[in-house]
């Protein structure tokens, strides 16, 4: 990789950041707390849609210690829809080590703030350089990208190796300002060197000393190794009712979506009669049957192929027929207090607005 140097990098990028930042609710607040919830949910999450999460968590948790006392079902909640509930998991630990071993404040340290739970090199350095002024890099994809662009380097941005010499080299090069100079960098990445499609040389501050712009490949870059193909999953969903009441059920403590919940299913793509049948064999002979539709969720290594029928159970004694992990829940439970994964949406969308009600045959 070339250099980087201070007066065709540094300068002009905090010049350009300074006369074009965004607003952002959790930017210039100086409170640690809220660049570590922001810079997790944003890690897979676009800025305009993680405002809307980040207020909502915020006002209920808003601070340390409610995030360490947070029960968890409620912090599922909070975070459904934003996916990866890992990281949520991982808030709730690293606030309730933060209260038993930091007075319930971030540690203004970036090596203290590696040994958290899900607080990594990129979250350690976003926290210690904007809350801080600690000189620490923040190196995400966006600012891979730039810089892959800036030095018209070809190396392998999914390599660790690649993150730490791009981490080392802004840090020879970051100003008194650490904070800003982060932040220009990443918003120079999501606003301008885009994530999909040609970058938008003509706006760039650095467009002068861009190598990558100088020999007009822009659109190489970066480079990094492809992904293995998606596993593809069938899946047949069932709704059942019971009384205006929706049966639902937790995932596993592990693996994908982990202590979720979800509408009973069977891995494989049934049809109306295929589903009658495997009822039969459990003993539910009388319940109303109705295609919900199909739907698609993509993950990051797997995709689902889902097909969802309502079933509405016409007694009582047949919902003793399902497995006791089945629970039975309002619809306002439903929509309030359990955690669906944004994978259900399709199917809860309809059964919230009661569209299933007079279904079935």
């Amino acid at each position: 990789m070339s250099i980087v140097d201070t007066e065709h990098f540094s300068i002009p990028l905090l010049d350009w950041y300074d006369r074009n930042k965004r607003e952002m609710i959790w930017r210039d607040r100086m409170n640690p707390y809220y660049t570590w919830i922001s810079e997790i949910m944003l890690q897979q999450t676009r800025i305009e849609a993680a405002t809307g999460y980040f207020i909502r968590f915020t006002e209920e948790l808003p601070d340390i210690q409610s995030l360490a006392q947070v029960p968890e079902e409620r912090l599922m909640k909070l975070w459904e829809g934003l996916g990866y509930y890992n990281r949520a998991r991982n808030l709730k630990r690293t606030a309730q080590i933060l209260v038993e071993q930091y007075d319930g404040r971030l540690p203004a340290d970036y090596e203290a703030l590696m040994t958290l739970p899900g607080i990594g090199p990129y979250t350690a350095g976003a926290i210690a350089s904007i809350s801080y002024g600690i000189k620490a890099p923040a190196v995400d994809g966006n600012v891979l990208r730039v810089m892959m662009h800036y030095l018209q380097c070809g190396d392998d941005i999914s390599k660790m190796s690649v993150r730490r010499r791009v981490e080392h080299m802004l840090l020879d090069v970051m100003p008194e300002r650490p904070g800003d100079f982060n932040q220009a960098v990443m918003e120079l990445g999501e606003v301008v060197c885009i994530p999909n499609g040609a970058p938008l040389c003509e706006k760039c501050p650095l467009m002068d000393s861009c190598q990558a712009r100088a020999a007009g490949c822009q659109e190489e870059y970066p480079k990094k190794t492809e992904k293995k193909p998606r596993r593809m999953e069938n899946r047949t969903l069932l709704i059942y009712e019971m009384d205006g009441y929706i049966g639902i059920q937790r995932r596993p403590q592990s693996g994908l979506l982990a202590g979720l919940y979800e509408f009973p299913a069977v891995p494989e793509k049934l049809t109306l009669k295929g589903v009658r049948e495997l009822l039969e064999k459990k003993g539910i002979l009388n319940a109303r049957v109705s295609s919900m539709g199909t739907a698609k969720h993509i993950f990051s290594h797997v995709e689902w192929h889902m097909k969802g029928f309502y079933v509405k159970l016409e007694r009582a004694f047949e919902r003793q027929k399902l497995p006791p992990s089945v629970i039975f829940v309002s619809r306002d439970e439903l929509s309030q207090s359990y955690a669906l994964p944004t994978a259900f949406r399709f199917y809860l969308k309809q059964i919230i607005e009661g569209k299933n009600e007079k279904r079935g045959q």
